[in-house]
């Protein structure tokens, strides 16, 4: 961000820039203003650099990581393997359990894509110290180690604080804080009788962001676990304290990105999307889904594919994958492709809605494909080309130039034979 402001132009800004088929130079103001944050830590040697927010595509993170209930590091990485060779831009370690930095260190040196964590998380298993017993400065403590190992954003919740808590305890909500990191906070805090260090101290921990170019993603302890707790004063009061110290950390050069709601009945994202884009100063927009009904565990990836399209259509600039298993165990292998899929269509749709350069291009090649009937640039074209091929040849079809829905009845291929001046038959003749 310094060198944006200066007019430098670094290594990180051109890859970016060509990339989004964006120039240089207007890339290099978005970054210098804060509404486009480019995460890169100065030791993730293996990062190929990505732009996230205004005028760019839309990323997609996943979250990965190692808790009490899967241990098995092997499958993790399995699962980087996976997202990775799909295309995504950003990988979260949100490991809980034991010495996390193992997986984090191989994840660091491997992963083209950006990686983010949540200090917050480790901080129990890192410094094996019961909640209470914690201080600000091991807090600390947690984040520079995250910094040092190389990791490209973290999500700190420094927005929850005694103003937003009190807010918090007068709104009544369903479900209450569903956030792990901010409820743990709000564990501490309660326990302690203190204010939130990643608050009170955040421009020590500023400091440490800014020494290894980490970005911050300011984390939303007090999003909306259910749409019946949406937009209540609970979310804009922290909001609008994140608005604050969006502004505080771009003094300090240091990049932000802001996360989003929850959980959200559609009629109401589009309006949320403008109050974070509002108050936060056009920060780039992290959201959480949101998910727009409570009432499906199992389908989540679509519920939350459903909110996520509509969020970035109207501003978001950044979509969190959620898998089927949300809500109900760790994911799968399945769960994780499924998951991507699902968010990266809701990307790619929000990318046509905003008008990014070139993203309906591939759709028009899609659909240039399917005029002719070409099988094999349909496969190659699809998110998922494999599924699509594997459902294609499951029904064989009499002829090679349909699919089993319609056979020779196929439109594309009527429309075509008339075109060219040719007799559309579905009988043999005696």
């Amino acid at each position: 961000m310094e060198a944006a402001k200066k007019g430098i132009i670094t290594p990180e800004m051109e890859i970016v820039a060509a990339k989004e088929g964006l120039d240089f130079k207007k890339l290099m103001a978005l970054v210098a203003c804060g509404q486009v944050a480019i995460p890169a830590n100065n030791r993730h040697h293996a990062l190929s650099a990505e732009g996230v927010g205004t005028g760019l595509k839309t990323k997609v993170n996943v979250n990965l990581g190692v808790s009490g209930d899967c241990k098995d590091y092997t499958l993790e990485l399995e699962k980087v393997k996976l997202a990775l060779n799909h295309g995504v831009e950003a990988i979260m370690d949100l490991s809980n359990y034991g010495k996390t930095n193992t997986f984090r260190k191989q994840l660091i040196e491997r992963s083209p894509a950006m990686i983010g964590t949540v200090p917050m998380y480790d901080a129990i298993g890192y410094l094996e110290k019961d909640l209470r017993s914690i201080t600000p400065q091991d807090f600390m403590r947690v984040v520079r180690a995250h910094a040092e190992e190389g990791v490209d954003f973290m999500t700190i919740h420094a927005g929850i604080n005694k103003r937003t808590i009190e807010a918090f305890k007068r709104a009544g909500r369903r479900t209450n804080i569903v956030s792990r990191g901010g409820s743990l906070l709000f564990a501490w805090m309660e326990m302690t009788g203190n204010e939130n260090p990643f608050y009170e101290y955040y421009d020590d921990f500023l400091a440490i962001l800014r020494e290894f170019d980490v970005t911050i993603s300011l984390g939303d302890a007090l999003r909306p676990g259910c749409i019946d707790d949406s937009s209540d004063a609970s979310q804009l009061s922290e909001l609008i304290e994140m608005g604050h110290l969006t502004k505080r950390a771009w003094a300090k050069d240091v990049q932000v990105m802001v996360e989003g709601p929850g959980h959200m009945s559609i009629n109401e994202i589009a309006a949320n999307m403008v109050f974070q884009k509002k108050l936060c100063h056009n920060a780039p927009f992290y959201v959480l889904g949101p998910l727009v009904t409570d009432v499906a565990p199992g389908y989540d990836h679509i519920t939350a594919a459903i909110g996520g399209a509509i969020a970035a259509a109207n501003g978001a600039d950044f979509l969190c994958y959620v898998t089927p298993a949300e809500h109900l165990r760790l994911p799968d292998i399945n769960d994780v492709k499924e998951g991507i899929i699902a968010t990266k269509i809701a990307a790619h749709a929000a990318d046509i809605a905003k008008g990014i350069p070139k993203a309906r291009d591939w759709d028009n090649k899609m659909s240039d494909a399917r005029r002719k009937i070409d099988w094999d640039t349909m496969f190659e074209l699809a998110i998922d080309g494999e599924k699509a091929e594997a459902y294609y040849e499951s029904t064989p079809t009499e002829e090679k130039h349909s699919c089993s829905m319609c056979g020779k009845m196929c439109a594309m291929r009527t429309t075509n034979m008339i075109l060219e001046g040719q007799t559309v038959t579905f009988h043999s003749e005696e």
